[in-house]
């Protein structure tokens, strides 16, 4: 039999079988032969899986598919897509945390969709003015409101099929836009969380629910800060999408735009063709990586 690995706690790993009920469980531990290989299931795992009690609802994982991806955190794999959630109006998005969001999704080769939620709540020009800076970001951006439901069609379609993290501080409304767009995820994560013995103000672990035909959300707890991913100061301009065509004008090849002369991306800046805030947090994260090589 085979189905996607849910959740992960104390050694069990609970299993959504192919085409099976959103709310169907297996209760498994993986073979030994996966420690003897050094091999940890993930959370979003494919997995073949054999029947030990059907009335239990128990087997064992005898082998883990091929994976597409795997991220560090949140500790899983095969995922599609991440989706971040900011508020347009409170809490005031903080566009440095959304900045390392992206970066970390873009050295794991994880396409972005940006949420700008609450647009009902903010005046229209200063929507704008956020979301132009994200226009040649590499990510698409979404401009949504769960009260008004702007937005929320389009994101349903982005979704579906696919296996999703959706992320962003908490406050945001990630849980309004969850139960705008599937109402019967509410219903079927409770039933989840019965079926693994999961409190509502447990600690929360990396979990994936389904909210339809082949179609993950990863639930993530909430954040307010994020370290920068592993990686060379030098390599960090490669991340900035808005920044290769100006950068062809940069008078050294190994322009890092920051104190160089003759620098391309630096003129863009002043005829304001890139975002002073993206590029205000770029100078930080160069500067932390920087610092980090020193210790």
């Amino acid at each position: 039999m085979r189905g996607k690995i849910i959740r992960g706690v104390g050694g069990f790993y609970y299993i959504h079988p192919e085409s099976a009920a959103a709310d169907v469980l297996i209760e498994c531990k993986a073979k030994g032969i996966f420690r003897n290989r050094n091999i940890k299931p993930l959370v979003g795992d494919n997995v073949e899986f054999e029947m030990l009690d059907e009335q239990a609802g128990t087997g064992n994982i005898t082998e883990i598919l091929p994976r597409r991806n795997a991220l560090i955190r949140p500790a899983s794999a095969n995922v599609d897509q991440a989706v971040v959630v900011f508020a347009l109006s409170f809490p005031k998005p903080n566009l440095n945390l959304l900045d390392r969001f992206l970066l970390m999704m873009q050295t794991q080769d994880i396409p972005v969709i940006i949420c700008f939620n609450k647009s009902d709540d903010q005046e229209e020009e200063e929507t704008k003015r956020i979301v132009s800076q994200y226009r040649d970001c590499g990510a698409r951006v979404l401009v949504t409101s769960t009260i008004n439901g702007t937005g929320m069609e389009e994101l349903r379609e982005l979704l579906e099929g696919r296996t999703t993290v959706m992320a962003g501080p908490s406050g945001v409304g990630k849980s309004s836009v969850m139960n705008i767009l599937f109402p019967e995820a509410q219903m079927e994560t409770g039933e989840i969380s019965r079926k693994i013995k999961r409190g509502r103000h447990t600690t929360r672990h990396t979990e994936l629910f389904c909210i339809g035909s082949q179609t993950y959300i990863m639930d993530t707890p909430g954040f307010t800060s994020l370290r920068l991913p592993e990686l060379e100061k030098e390599e960090l301009r490669n991340y900035y999408p808005e920044f290769a065509e100006p950068s062809q004008e940069c008078r050294f090849l190994g322009c890092v735009h920051i104190n160089e002369p003759d620098c391309g991306v630096k003129n863009a800046l002043e005829r304001q063709e890139i975002s002073r805030d993206r590029y205000d947090n770029y100078k930080q994260f160069y500067e932390e990586l920087r610092q980090q090589k020193k210790y």
